[in-house]
């Protein structure tokens, strides 16, 4: 039933060729984000039958599609759980139904306390991480305000030089501030990415925590690059990706999917070839993301299917400019392409809508239900 409430749909109604009463991906007008449901649904398999076989439960971040509905597919393939980075997108997950969310975010400020009070009475089970003082006393005064319990995961520091602590001494501490609360339980540790420093800086921890005699109940790490090799980090017990679900071109340089395996196409126009070797799309920063890509990866703002060759060489707000110098052919104008973007997380956040299809057929048009939430 849950899933049926995740999110409202615009069905088609067109008539379609192949007696379906629905259009073709190609009838769509350009630019438009186009998912490969067939594609979505098998990397999910994919990834779950993966960590099932390790042992290492999934907890996929919803940041990459944003889409209730999806959420819902992850966590009925076998998820324990879904990842967010906002209040925000929490707020629109549960409002779906889903029944067990991690915020991956330090909390602060008594709006945001009163915000996670008010999820913590309607999510079963609530976690958010933290690497500070101030923002586990923004979930302890949140699960006081709710007279409910939250958890907490301690966020260390692996390799990305973001959030995290430092030393399994500065989580052992934290980890102590939360066990003397009757609001929060400490649940585990968290980093992400997953990289070398994440097995040694468990075992240390683990060494500490024994000695204080508090357990570690989940370690968990993250991040697509690296999902096919996480069971070889010595006490991992969870794992959460995102852009896994569709892939982009980035997840093929790494080598963890190919293009076969990427759900998400920009669908755009070639409107203008004012050279031979120039022409103009029109998707610009509206619509693709600015994130280059390291240049063994690829040159350019994404990978156009149809001219592998081609480079996406500038953007502006509606248009970008593509250099076709090195491809054998060339478009003509009005020809439609499509674009896998170099990272597909931030063109979620791009557009109000995205349609899905089925080998080309259209079945939906959906609303990005968490855009923009904060």
């Amino acid at each position: 039933m849950a899933e049926q409430r995740s999110v409202p749909v615009k069905p088609s109604t067109r008539d379609g060729d192949d007696g379906t009463g629905l259009p073709s991906v190609t009838d769509i007008d350009t630019p438009a984000v186009i998912i490969d449901l067939d594609r979505v649904e098998a990397n999910i398999e994919k990834l779950q039958t993966y960590l099932d076989a390790h042992g290492i439960a999934g907890r996929p971040h919803i940041k990459t599609h944003k889409l209730p509905l999806l959420a819902h597919k992850q966590v009925k393939a076998g998820a324990v759980g879904i990842t967010v980075q906002t209040l925000g997108e929490a707020e629109v997950m549960a409002a779906a139904g889903i029944e067990d969310i991690l915020i991956t975010y330090n909390l602060l400020g008594e709006q945001k306390t009163r915000r996670l009070a008010a999820l913590a009475r309607t999510v079963p089970r609530l976690r958010v991480a933290v690497d500070n003082q101030l923002a586990l006393d923004t979930v302890i005064a949140a699960g006081s305000m709710a007279d409910r319990t939250i958890g907490v995961l301690v966020e260390f520091e692996s390799g990305k030089k973001r959030q995290g602590v430092l030393e399994p001494e500065q989580a052992l501490t934290l980890a102590k501030r939360a066990k003397k609360s009757n609001f929060v339980t400490f649940d585990g540790l968290m980093t992400y990415p997953c990289g070398p420093q994440t097995a040694s800086f468990v075992a240390a921890a683990r060494r500490l925590f024994t000695e204080a005699k508090i357990d570690i109940p989940v370690v968990s790490a993250g991040g697509t690059p690296e999902m096919w090799r996480a069971h070889e980090v010595e006490g991992l017990t969870e794992y959460r990706v995102g852009t896994s679900i569709y892939n982009d071109r980035h997840s093929v340089g790494v080598g963890s999917a190919s293009f076969d395996e990427c759900a998400l196409h920009v669908h755009v126009t070639v409107v203008s070839l004012p050279e031979p070797d120039r022409g103009v799309i029109d998707a610009g920063s509206k619509v693709l993301t600015y994130d280059p890509l390291p240049p063994r990866y690829g040159q350019g703002h994404g990978h156009v299917l149809e001219y592998p060759e081609a480079v996406i060489t500038s953007l502006s707000e509606e248009h970008a400019v593509v250099d076709f110098s090195a491809c054998a052919e060339r478009p003509r104008i009005g020809e439609r392409l499509r674009v896998v973007p170099n990272h597909v997380c931030p063109v979620s956040n791009l557009v109000d809508e995205v349609v899905l299809h089925r080998s080309g057929v259209v079945e939906a048009t959906v609303e990005v239900a968490a855009r923009g939430k904060r």
